[in-house]
């Protein structure tokens, strides 16, 4: 009904110029003192004739409307799907629509192409990078000083820094591939915290972890480094006092710190992309993407990512391991 009071609006300047027509008519008619039967016949005449060419009008409009609603989701094949036009006015049109679809895919391709470019020259410098690095590792464990230390624990950090920004490439990347299969969430976890061992030393912080003793549905590469970020900004926010690794049921992950704490008004936040909040405006160096980047691989993965924490009692995050099944190919 809505889309018949619709035509009718765009059909307005015709119906008045009927109703006009057929009302000189019956004047014309009644001028000449016709009888009154002279008069009406020819007018319900008209308008009989007047309404069926004018339903029939409404139901190729209709149609028309409904195949244009239905390209909707057509993009780069809108022009195949297009009505055949019945007069000059929608032939330009058409004309208009297939040039800016041929417009709209030119420009597609020209940013496909320089996105892959682009991904194409951050990813091979985010490989050649971890050879100046290794060769600096190398070096430094011939060393054995506390500025050694220091550097091998800032080393870490850089290396952590790279594989965030191949794991931001390869995201939205059509080759990335998920490798879903049981495995023992201790054999994950653990060389995860053997990599921040160091640091766990110099900062003179206490590990608490509590054997998993549970296999889990995931990918062991993917959870690896949600749980080496998790690991990071708990040691980067943490002072004094201690990390805990715990299971809770079922299936729950749980990474607690001592550390400053989360505001209230930021802990609805912290997974949106580029926020850092009042932590990270202290921290120059915080990026807002650690935690977003872990998140979109947590919902990839079919698992949860939840966050708890009262400021300057610490942060507790729970990786949910059973969130949803997935099926194995």
């Amino acid at each position: 009904m809505k889309l018949f009071w619709r035509y009718l609006k765009y059909r307005r300047k015709t119906l008045a110029l009927c109703a006009f027509l057929a009302l000189l008519l019956a004047l014309s008619f009644f001028w000449y003192h016709l009888p009154f039967g002279a008069i009406c016949y020819p007018v319900v005449l008209c308008f009989v004739i007047g309404s069926s060419c004018l339903i029939l009008d409404f139901f190729r409009v209709r149609r028309k409307h409904q195949q244009l609603l239905t390209l909707k989701g057509y993009g780069r094949e809108l022009e195949d799907g297009l009505p055949v036009p019945h007069n000059i006015p929608e032939e330009d049109y058409q004309e208009l629509m297939i040039a800016f679809c041929e417009e709209q895919r030119k420009s597609e391709s020209d940013i496909i192409s320089k996105y892959n470019d682009m991904i194409d020259y951050y990813t091979t410098w985010a490989h050649q990078i971890k050879t100046p690095i290794a060769a600096i590792r190398l070096n430094l464990q011939n060393e054995d000083s506390a500025m050694a230390r220091n550097a091998l624990n800032d080393l870490s950090r850089v290396e952590q820094y790279v594989e965030m920004v191949l794991t931001f490439l390869r995201l939205d990347s059509s080759s990335t591939d998920y490798l879903l299969r049981e495995y023992e969430l201790d054999e994950i976890v653990r060389p995860a915290v053997k990599k921040f061992a160091g640091e766990f030393i110099a900062r003179k912080l206490k590990l608490l972890y509590t054997p998993l003793c549970t296999k889990v549905l995931t990918d062991e590469k993917w959870l690896s480094f949600v749980i080496e970020q998790i690991l990071s900004n708990a040691l980067k926010y943490t002072d004094a006092g201690s990390i805990a690794i715990y299971l809770e049921e079922p299936k729950i992950l749980c990474i607690r710190d001592t550390g400053m704490g989360i505001a209230p008004e930021d802990l609805p936040r912290i997974f949106e992309k580029g926020y850092t909040g009042f932590n990270g405006r202290m921290d120059k160096k915080a990026s807002g993407i650690g935690l977003y980047l872990c998140k979109r691989i947590c919902t990839n993965l079919g698992h949860g990512l939840s966050a708890e924490s009262e400021i300057g009692k610490g942060t507790v995050i729970r990786i949910h391991l059973n969130t949803r099944k997935i099926e194995i190919d």
